[in-house]
């Protein structure tokens, strides 16, 4: 069983979706420092049927069904997983850094040629040699026998079709790339409308 300490710790660490006041997505935090807003008034927590709550209201209320919570002296208190600011109208417009993580990330961790998940690497679609540079509308995870029978080749050359075409990714991804593998359910209206 493990420590009743290192649980809350690892409830604290959950990944909360922070909105603007304009119900945009703004960022991803901890639960940790969910909590911080939501307490300290900067923030009212959105419950299932998205209505905003305050901090008293918040630890008031029944947690849900299978929701994760946090014990505290006056009982369970549910994790907040939306958080909706009271003074922020902005959206930051952050540029996302090209790298292999993020082209992998973009790619979700799969070579988009056959769909293989094992030894990615990455491939420009027209090869550096012919002209291709490094861009996000040009790289793409790649595993490596599906590098190497591609070659110097187009896609097309090579008669390996792309699975999807290779994109800037839109503000919806900056936001998944906080650190979340998996967008919870309660965020799909919200991440759908940043993109």
């Amino acid at each position: 069983m493990t420590h009743p300490l290192l649980r809350r710790k690892d409830v604290l660490d959950t990944p909360v979706l922070v909105l603007n006041r304009g119900y945009q997505a703004v960022r991803i935090t901890s639960a940790r420092d969910g909590f911080s807003l939501l307490y300290g008034d900067r923030a009212q927590a959105l419950d299932g049927s998205y209505e905003p709550h305050d901090f008293e209201h918040w630890a008031a209320r029944e947690p849900d069904d299978g929701e994760l919570v946090v014990p505290t002296l006056r009982g369970a208190i549910e994790v907040p997983r939306l958080l909706l600011l009271r003074s922020y109208d902005r959206v930051p417009r952050t540029p996302l850094r090209l790298s292999r993580r993020n082209v992998f990330v973009r790619d979700g961790h799969a070579c988009v040629y056959c769909g293989d998940t094992a030894d990615l690497t990455i491939d420009h679609v027209l090869p550096r040699s012919r002209g291709g540079g490094s861009s996000w509308e040009n790289l793409v995870s790649c595993c490596r026998p599906c590098n190497l029978e591609k070659g110097q080749r187009t896609p097309e050359e090579a008669d390996m079709p792309l699975g999807k075409k290779p994109v800037r990714p839109t503000w919806t991804v900056v936001v998944q790339l906080g650190g979340v593998d998996e967008p919870l359910p309660a965020w799909e209206p919200f991440l759908r409308a940043a993109g």
